[in-house]
Parts: structure tokens; sequence; C-alpha cells
């Protein structure tokens, strides 16, 4: 039987391109290759689209990408991913892709254009769990629990004002009405980028300034005494989770430097030690967070759960982490699905939607 031809698709234009091609490497080295041929497309900080070579592999835990102007790849609308003026023969994308241009819906958008399948959520799905703020506003439609929330545009803030009284006034309500500290972070982004905790009304005007360096949206929560808790979720119309996992910071929060940089920024329990109630409750409301956002393929949805046992969702990742350290395929793991069987189901679940989608009618 002729292997299938998995593009892989990786890097990109967002603050975490690093990120990617860290999880680019996981999924390089664990494709079972004895069904699949990988064919790597590296994409540039500028956005530009890179076909690999043949030779390439990962070197420390990196895939690194190649950038030749020979080698550019370019997607037709209706036809696929193009290079040198041929097509080329893809049978799914696997994008992983974290954070803007890869994890919001854009790259899901151009690939339904191509008419290509690929691994992962969807389109709107993408785009929902990517907006923090979006994303809370379902799940409260669909009661369920998350921490308390106030957002703010880039254009209601005058950073040369210098004033916090400058400030809608709703929003600084919220703000007093939550007391200190608080967490500043942008809407639209990941792996804890522009996230600042604030401890003092001082600190304030310079965390919103740093937030609003990578969105023109942000959120302010108050910061809840809390472990950091997060569940695995895998499937389309029947997802299933696996045993949440637990994150012990030694930072002040679970920033960028604790998940990549410090070796001992944090420590990963898997499973968290939790009690059996509490740990049945995360995975329920996982599987209702996931299924009320519309999500198919993948997601690790994130909690903070509180001194009473309480589980508060956090955040929705479409496009988890896949490094060595990430929480996703290790709780995947620990659940009895290895790294290659994770990497088959999630191109299984791709194929599986693109075929249940031929049918749909676009016009009468």
């Amino acid at each position: 039987m002729d292997k299938q031809i998995i593009a892989l698709l990786y890097g990109g234009r967002s603050g975490e391109h690093d990120v990617s091609l860290r999880s680019a490497a996981f999924v390089f080295e664990n494709i079972d290759k004895s069904v699949y041929d990988i064919l790597p497309i590296g994409i540039s900080r500028e956005g530009i689209w890179y076909l690999q070579p043949e030779t390439l592999s990962p070197k420390d835990g990196i895939l690194p990408i190649v950038k030749s102007e020979s080698e550019i790849v370019s997607a037709i609308p209706g036809c696929g991913l193009s290079h040198m003026g041929k097509m080329l023969s893809i049978h799914l994308v696997f994008p992983i892709l974290h954070g803007s241009f890869g994890e919001d819906g854009t790259v899901q958008g151009l690939l339904e254009l191509t008419n290509l399948p690929y691994a992962g959520a969807d389109v709107p799905g993408c785009a929902l769990s990517m907006d923090k703020e979006l994303i809370k506003m379902v799940w409260q439609d669909a009661n369920l629990p998350v921490v308390p929330f106030v957002s703010l545009l880039k254009g209601d803030f005058k950073e040369s004002d210098g004033s916090l009284d400058k400030l809608p006034e709703t929003f600084m309500k919220k703000i007093i009405k939550f007391g200190l500290p608080l967490f500043v972070k942008p809407a639209n982004t990941g792996s804890s980028l522009g996230v600042n905790r604030v401890d003092s009304m001082e600190e304030l005007q310079a965390a919103l300034s740093e937030a609003f360096k990578y969105d023109i949206k942000l959120l302010v929560e108050p910061c809840i005494t809390a472990r950091e808790i997060e569940c695995s979720v895998i499937g389309n119309h029947k997802p299933r989770t696996f045993l949440p996992g637990e994150i012990v910071t030694k930072h002040t929060f679970y920033d960028y430097e604790a998940k990549y940089s410090d070796p001992d920024g944090a420590e990963l329990l898997i499973p968290a030690p939790l009690p059996e109630g509490t740990r049945a409750e995360i995975m329920r409301v996982a599987l209702e967070a996931y299924r009320s956002a519309g999500i198919s393929g993948m997601a690790r949805v994130d909690f903070f759960v509180n001194e009473k046992g309480e589980p508060f969702l956090n955040e929705l990742n479409a496009i988890p982490g896949f490094t060595s350290i990430s929480m996703y395929p290790m709780m995947c793991a620990e659940g009895g699905l290895d790294n290659k069987a994770l990497i088959n189901e999630l191109i299984d679940l791709g194929l599986s939607r693109f075929e249940e989608r031929k049918g749909i009618r676009y016009s009468i």
C-alpha cells in the first residue's frame, strides 16, 4: 500500500514561532513513517512558505526552516498547494502552528479554500478558542464556570495620557471590584505572551501597554488562589478526555520563561493529585467546554482549581504544544494513547471530517 503524504506546516509569523519549531520536531520524530511520508513546509517569520529539503531532520529538539527562493510554496484555491508550478501531492495537512496566523482560523480558512483536509479544529473552532473573551462568553452561556473578566479595546486606551482615569468608567469599576492582584493578558495570544501580574494600581498602566503590543484587545482578571490544571481532549463527534495534569510553577505564574526557557521553571504532575470527585468534574467540564465551543480534532482545556476544589475554565488551546515538555501529549500517553497513536488518530480525525463535509451542499 502506498504511503499517505502528510504536509507538516510549522513556524509562522506569531510570537510562538520558536515553540512551533519544537512541536514540529516532536511530530516529525513520532509520526508513523511506515504509514506516512512527511512533507515539511516551513513558514518564515515573514509568512513565506518554503518546501523543506528531503534531508531535513530535527536538531536539538528543533525542526529548522531552510529558506530558498526556489522552494517557495503557494496556495491555489480549489486546487491545493503548488511548488514551482506543480501541484504537490498531499493527503492531509498537519498544521502545528501556535498563536496568530496558525491557531486562530486563518490557516484553516486558507486550507478550506485549497480543498485540502487538515488535522485539528476547523475555522470557527480555532477562531473562537483563540479569543479569550468570546470563548468565555460562550462558556458562560453554557453555564460553565469561568473566572470573572473585563475586556478593553486598544482604541479606548490612550497611552499618551498616562492617566488611568481616562479609561472607560465601566472598565475601571470592574477592576476596582476585582481588587488586587490582577492579571492583564492579550485576548488573542498563547504561551503567556504579553501576560503580566499587577500587584498595585501603579503597575496597571505598564501592563496594559505591554498587552497591547500583542493584540488590539485585552482581558483583565482577578488573581485567584488556585492550582493550574490541564485536561487533554480528542475527537470529533464523540470526543473523550484524559486524566488531568497539574503545573506547579516556580515562577510568579506560568509565564513564557517557565514554559520554555527555564528547565526548572515548573514541575508537571501527571496525573494531577486530585480527589476523585474533583478529577471527574474537571473532565466533565472539559468535555462540555470542548463541545460548546464546537471544537473538533483536539484541544487542551486549562483550568484554575481553587482552595475549595472548584474548577474554573481559563482557556482552550486548539493547537496545544507538542514539545518534549508539553502537557497535551504527556496526558494522552498517560491515558494509553502513545505519541505515534496520537498523531495517527489526529490524522484520521482530520480525514474523517473532510470526507463527511463532502456531502454538504453550498448551492441550490
